[in-house]
Parts: C-alpha cells; structure tokens; sequence
C-alpha cells in the first residue's frame, strides 16, 4: 500500500500539532466570537458540546436546537472555516468540505462505489471512513482519525495493491454522508419490492387519532424533518407518538403480510399506526424501516442473522431521552424494540408511590436503618427502579455518602455517586459493589442481583455496617429467600442482612371521567374470595370502547381516548424480617410456611392490597384479574390468613380457622 499526503504518527509529533489547537482562555475563536456577540452562553455551548458527542448529532443542529433558533449562515460558514483548518493542523492532510467539493460527494456515485465492496461497509462504519473516488491504480479515502493505529491497519489490510490518497472529514461531515449513503441504498432496495411514497404512508396514528402524515409535531426530535423522505418521517413519527402518549416500549414487528407496530402504553400493548383505510401499513416498508432504527441506533444494518443491541439518545421537549434498542431476527423478518426510558416527569418520593399508610410508614422505616439489605422483587417494568430511588431520596442527606451501580443509570440525583455498568470493560455490578466498599459508603443500590458473586457480595456488606439496595426477579416478597438459597447464599446469612423485602406490581387506574359504576355481585365476590360485606361497596368497571364497533361519529373519553383506563398505581407486598421470620427461614422453611407466618406477623399481600385499591375506586377487578390474581396465590393467601385470629372483632364469636367473615353479622375477620 502507498500513501499519499501521510502525516508523522510518531507521539511527539500529534503533540506539536495538538499544541497548535490549544484553546485561548479555555474557548475556540468560534466559542468566543459567539459568546461574545450574545448568540450563545458558557453553559449552553457547553451543554451541546456534551450532548453533540453523547447523541452524534452535528454540533451546529444542537445549538439550534438549545438555542430555539437557526444561526445565521455567516456563522454556521465561520465555524465550518475554523473545524478544517483545526483538522488541517491536528493532522498535516489537507481537509475535505462536502460542500465545496460537491463532484465528489454525490450519494449515487458513492453508494456505487460502496456496492464495490472494496471495503466492507461495516469496516467503513467502524473505522469512520469513506471511498470517494477510486482509479484503477488509486482510492481517495475521506478518514476521521487519519492517526488511528485501526484505521491504518484496516487500510494497509484492504487496500494492499492501491495507492491511497488520504483526505481529512469532519466527523458530522462523515455520519450526514454516510447515513444518506445507507438511506439511499435502503431506499433502492425498498424501491426494488415496491415503490414507497408519502401516498404509501398516509397514516393514522391509531383508529381514535387524525392523520399525522406531514404534520410539523414541532419537537425537537432529531430524527429528520418535514422534508424527509417518506421513511424517516415515519420513524420520526413513531418516536414522537410513543413520547407524547407516555409509552414505556416501541415494538416493531413484521409480519407476514404487512407492518404491526405497538406501543406498550401503562404496561398493556396496543396497536398503533394504519393506513387511512384501516389497514397496516404494507409489507414493502419492514426493511427500509428496520433499517431506519438501526442507523440512528448505531446498528450494523448489514447484520440480519443475529441480535443486535443498541442506543440512542434524543431531545423531546426541552429534555433528554434515552432508548435502548434491541433487533432480534424472526421468521417474517428482524423485530425491533425500543425501551423508553424517560423519567423527567417522574416525582420521586415513597409517599406518591404507596397509598397504605402502614404500608408506607414501614418502607420508611427500612430507609432509616444503618445497616441491613433490602430486597425490591417484580419483573421487568413493574417500577422497581422508582420505588429503589423513592428509598433513595428518603435517606439522602449531605452527610451520607451514597453510591449507586446501574445498567443503565436512569435517574440523575445530586448528591450521588453514580456508576455506569460496562460489562466490556470488566465493571459489573459485583465488581462495582467490591469498589464501593473502598471508599467509605453509607448506603449502597445495586441496579439488579442476578449471579452468586453480586448476592453474596450485597449480603456481605449490608453485615458490614452498609445499607444495601437491590433487586430480584421473583412473583412475591416471601420467594426472595428461596432465590437467595438458589444463588448460593445460605439461608442464616439471608434471614441476618435482610431488613425487609418489598414486591410490586403496577396496574392501570380507572380512568375517572369514563368509569362505570355498579355493585358486585355475590358470584363475583366468591370468584376473588371477598367477603359479603362488599355487597354494599361501590366498584367500577373501565368503559373501553370496542374499535370494530365504533360508529363513524360516535366519541371517546378525551382522557383516555376510549382505552378505559390513564395511568397506573402500584400495588405493594411489604415484608418484615421478624424473630419469628428470621428463625423459620434459618429452620430451612418453605416458602409456603414463609408467607403464612409474615401474613401473621401483618404482611399485607399483593392481593389484598390490590382488592383495597378496587374499593377505593382506583382500578377495577379486571385488572386485579389481569396483574396479580392466581388461583394458586389465592389458596395460599387465604391458608395463610386462616391461621391468624380466631373471634369477631365485633360480636366476639368464636371462629373456625376456615372462616372468612362471621357468619353472625357477617363482620369481615381481621387477619
């Protein structure tokens, strides 16, 4: 291989050229001429430097974006003038501007050039360079990092035979080129199963919604714009939906005849996105679209056999949102989800996630302790992540020190030491967990417990004086100690750190506009095992309006949009670590004979929280049905309540162990 216009790569050398871009007074000519002519402040060029190379979004669209407004073109030219000249000393190669040298910069030619493969597009994606123009003898190559030990021996590996001309690209320069060359060429591939047009996509967002193609969602959303081709108008209107409506999941999904995509909306799926005519958006379009998600996610687009993971990062509304992307090869195609994770509306504080008073009085008491674990349990989605910061927020204070180790880190307190989990780098959740006992902590959040080494390290340190928080994957509080045992850990040790263990699930509420009002029957009272004193009670039941049956004119509830239910409630399982408990788990208890005996010892299940939400109005019993009803849990609960109190609290007769309310004046019995 033979180079032209190659820099030195020795050290001292990238040194003296470094020098020549020492910033004066810590600013760029460019910061300083525009902070000193009032366009920008300190703090707001600071925050899009940050998030220009956090979101790899160019750098000018930022400012415009934090600052409300375009620049003018004589600064935007200024600032183009100043990055190529900084490139041209930084590297000793002459830099290249797209918008100068437009012959060599058309996206056909260079998709072509490409479609060559004289070097694989993943190694240009990886390696951020690009072939521009190629002679039989030579290739000019547009490099980010000319100096890159990588970049020089992907291109001494590749190009042996070739002489290769070497030009300096901005990196904004290289992704905008770049991520129009790939569009253009899943545009084609599109193209080659069906035309795509804006007619193609004329969509609704859901049955209840208007059409939304080519409507200006004014957002900062930097997925394109109003003049975007078809596709990534599309894209950009899936996130924007999914932001505005307060969903938790985007799910891409290709079928065989046609496109579903569903929005995981207060933890239930619903479909979103047809065709004016009702239909799903058609089958040509999976590819192109997939494909869109895993460009702005930093996919290999190229890779369809294997799953891929991913992120991004984007402006909404004056905040900033993260998604985590996962593709997973299926048989009608790749299926693409999107975890939102967007926690700026979020109030944090135990007492606006749990509604029985005891029940918060008792989380209060475990966040107050010095030492000891506590144990959070639900699956994935069921707010364990906010209730664990809930805690958090009730024992921060300046004279403790708090570290926490997350994957990935959600919440943004002051006051905290927040860890990063990267699993490639060595630094998991137990290896994190061993640093933090060097440096002097106080209380300790474990993101997620999953392996023996990350267990038996928490339970060390909450015996060590540290209050630790974390996370299991189990169906109730009392299963903790048996998925403890599972990892390794004995049961004495377990019974010893634990303080208590809270489990959860959230369910939608009634919406309050729409509900329905009516008195339940003794039928359904004895389905659940109510007592008949609920006769009485007023319930609700969720108005959901059916979608095939709507008539042309007929309305929905402007709160929930005729889904029955906004928003969601968390129901909670609170169990202390009594003498009694303590001593049944060390005697190598059941899980069983756990749970009657912390239902004894006060425990308020998960059902019999949830039923106290029916009564209260907040949600309904099909929901209870739906989340936490089982007919095996509903045995066990009431085996459990059965050995607690044995007379009326009312008329004081004598009650069997079977009895459920007194069958004199059918007084519910305290448990």
């Amino acid at each position: 291989m033979n180079t032209s216009d190659q820099a030195p790569t020795t050290a001292s050398g990238l040194k003296n050229r470094t020098k020549a871009l020492a910033k004066r007074g810590g600013r760029t000519p460019f910061e300083s001429r525009l902070i000193q002519a009032g366009h920008a402040t300190s703090d707001q060029f600071d925050r899009a430097v940050k998030d220009s190379q956090e979101q790899n979004v160019p750098f000018i669209s930022v400012l415009e974006q934090i600052l409300g407004q375009q620049l003018a073109p004589d600064i935007t030219r200024y600032y183009k003038r100043q990055q190529l000249f900084e490139l041209r000393v930084l590297y000793g190669i002459e830099p290249i501007d797209p918008d100068v040298e437009i012959d060599k910069f058309d996206i056909s030619a260079l998709s072509t050039l490409l479609d060559s493969n004289i070097i694989p597009i993943s190694s240009c994606r990886d390696c951020e360079m690009l072939p521009l123009v190629k002679t039989e003898n030579s290739i000019t190559l547009a490099l980010v990092s000319p100096d890159s030990y990588k970049v020089q021996n992907e291109i001494a590996r590749l190009l042996k035979n070739l002489t290769v001309i070497r030009r300096v690209i901005s990196r904004e320069d290289f992704h905008l080129t770049f991520d129009n060359i790939v569009q253009f060429q899943v545009n084609k591939s599109a193209k080659a199963e069906g035309a795509i047009s804006d007619e193609d996509l004329q969509v609704k967002d859901d049955v209840f919604g208007e059409d939304i193609t080519g409507a200006d969602d004014g957002d900062e959303l930097m997925v394109g714009g109003e003049n975007s081709a078809p596709i990534i108008s599309l894209v950009d209107k899936i996130l924007v939906k999914a932001l505005k409506e307060g969903c938790s999941d985007i799910h891409i999904e290709p079928q065989e005849k046609d496109l579903c995509i569903r929005l995981r909306k207060d933890g239930v799926l619903r479909e979103y996105f047809f065709l004016s005519e009702g239909k799903r958006l058609p089958r040509n379009i999976v590819n192109a679209v997939i494909s869109r998600f895993k460009i702005i996610s930093n996919l290999n687009i190229a890779e369809k056999r294997v799953p891929q993971d991913g992120k991004l990062k984007r402006n909404f509304q004056g905040r900033r949102v993260d998604f985590r992307v996962n593709t997973c090869p299926t048989q009608n195609g790749e299926k693409v989800v999107l975890r939102i994770l967007d926690n700026s509306n979020t109030q944090l504080g135990l007492n606006k996630l749990i509604s029985d008073p005891e029940s918060l009085e008792l989380m209060q008491s475990f966040a107050k302790r010095p030492y000891g674990l506590i144990l959070v349990t639900g699956p994935t989605g069921s707010g364990k992540t906010t209730t664990l910061y809930s805690t958090l927020a009730e024992c921060n204070d300046p004279g403790i020190n708090i570290s926490t180790a997350e994957d990935p880190v959600e919440y943004n307190l002051p006051g905290l030491t927040q860890c990063q989990v990267l699993r490639e780098k060595g630094m998991t959740f137990a290896s994190i967990l061993r640093a933090f006992l060097r440096q002097d902590p106080d209380v300790i959040l474990v993101g997620e417990t999953r392996d023996a080494e990350t267990a038996k390290t928490a339970i060390e340190a909450a015996l060590t004086g540290h209050l630790v928080l974390t996370t299991l994957h189990t169906n109730d509080a009392p299963s903790s100690i048996a998925r403890l045992e599972e990892m390794g850990v004995e049961p004495f040790m377990a019974s010893t750190a634990i303080i208590g263990v809270l489990a959860q699930r959230l369910l939608r509420r009634v919406c309050d506009n729409c509900r329905i009002p009516y008195n339940p029957s003794q039928e359904e009272l004895d389905r659940f095992g109510l007592p008949s004193s609920d006769l009485e009670k007023t319930f609700y039941r969720a108005n959901i309006v059916n979608r095939e049956a709507m008539l042309p004119n007929q309305r929905v509830c402007p709160k929930c949009s005729g889904s029955g239910y906004k928003g969601r409630a968390g129901v909670y399982e609170i169990m202390k670590m009594t003498e009694r408990l303590q001593s049944a788990i060390n005697k190598g208890a059941t899980t069983e004979v756990i749970k009657e005996i912390a239902v004894q010892e006060g425990m308020k299940t998960l059902m019999a929280y949830a039923f106290d939400l029916v009564r209260n109005g907040a949600t309904t019993l099909d929901e209870v049905l739906r989340v936490v009803y089982t007919d095996k849990g509903r045995e066990a609960e009431e085996r459990a309540r059965r050995g607690k109190g044995l007379e009326c609290d009312n008329c004081d007769a004598m009650l069997t162990p079977e009895t459920i309310e007194c069958p004199y004046c059918t007084t519910p019995r305290t448990f």
